[in-house]
């Protein structure tokens, strides 16, 4: 079955800063003030090494639009490593060093980059409902300085819900792992809650703010006879996919989230085609970089969505997996 495969290719992003600071005299901008060598900034709110095959998309996507690093552009890397608290302040840090395109990823990343400037375009590589969350006016019209591409995160957490009650009819209470800290949260829980409704299954928040409340989240899960977990998809969360994984088969919950769960020994995995999003920012830096106003680029919604269930998990967890679901799944991790 086909696999994920993780492109070592971070390795090399902690130095591009140095070498770009170096340049920054150097850049040379055309007679219309075009930048010719360009300085693109990317806040991350995970690690480098949970963002490393999206980070290749985005080069690749980059390179095919003849941008390529250390001749026309130089990327300066910021990562909160699921600490949303640093985010403020490495926004500042590009806007410091002057980058002609913030790229960001999720709400709370895009919404630091909003409060760090109004005048630096800013593109979405991913983000939840950009309307929703106040990011920007609407899909059509974002105005003001930031595009890119948005999704519906909560209708996410309903269709975890249904696939769940798919794969395991006989489930009657469905817990949601969410970061109280990001302002995507709430709108999930309530998409969540109205789903579970329509199956006759009963949901329970379960609000964390550090890894260190995970493991006190899931013994409450035990404790309430909790059926399964459904976690979000956020930088916090994400930093912490392992911990979470081995946290959900040692407590015997199934559970399902984004493609990074399940690849660290979650059950599923449900969520929009990420590293297709990066490849499709890099049109986006490449339009602003020759001249287009963000607030004239009309926001994109995902429409691209992955299955992946893990038959490990599944064997670990005493779990037979209906045959008419993994046969609609996009991969299965034997």
């Amino acid at each position: 079955m086909k696999r994920r495969v993780f492109i070592a290719g971070l390795g090399s992003a902690a130095a591009w800063p140095l070498v770009a600071r170096a340049q920054e005299a150097m850049r040379p901008r055309g007679a219309q003030g075009q930048v010719q060598i360009a300085r693109i900034g990317f806040l991350g709110t995970t690690f480098p090494s949970a963002m490393s095959h999206r980070i290749e998309s985005l080069r690749a996507g980059l390179r095919d639009l003849g941008y390529v690093e250390g001749q026309n552009i130089f990327i300066d890397f910021r990562w909160a490593e699921g600490k949303y608290d640093r985010l403020p302040e490495l926004a500042a840090e590009l806007v410091r060093l002057k980058v002609d395109v913030l790229v960001t990823h999720s709400t709370p990343g895009t919404l630091a980059a909003k409060q760090a400037t109004k005048t630096i375009p800013i593109v979405m590589a991913v983000s939840g409902d950009a309307v929703a969350t106040g990011l920007v006016a609407s899909l059509a019209r974002p105005g003001g300085n930031i595009t890119g591409s948005t999704f519906f995160g909560p209708e996410l957490h309903g269709k975890r819900i249904e696939l769940l009650k798919e794969a395991l009819p006989r489930i009657a209470q469905v817990a949601i792992l969410l970061n109280a800290e990001n302002p995507a949260s709430a709108p999930s829980f309530q998409v969540a809650e109205r789903t579970a409704s329509s199956l006759k299954v009963k949901v329970q928040k379960f609000e964390v703010r550090e890894p260190s409340e995970f493991k006190g989240a899931f013994a409450a899960m035990v404790k309430r006879r909790i059926d399964a977990v459904v976690t979000s998809e956020e930088g916090m969360i994400v930093a912490n996919v392992k911990a979470i994984a081995d946290l959900a088969v040692k407590s015997q919950l199934p559970s399902i989230a984004g493609i990074d769960l399940v690849e660290a020994g979650g059950l599923m995995g449900y969520a929009v085609n990420q590293p297709e999003l990066y490849r499709r920012a890099a049109v986006f830096v490449a339009k602003i970089l020759t001249g287009a106003k963000p607030a004239d680029l009309p926001i994109e919604q995902a429409t691209k969505f992955e299955l992946t269930i893990n038959l490990k998990t599944a064997k670990a967890l005493d779990l037979r997996i209906p045959p008419t679901l993994l046969a609609r799944a996009n991969e299965v991790i034997e």
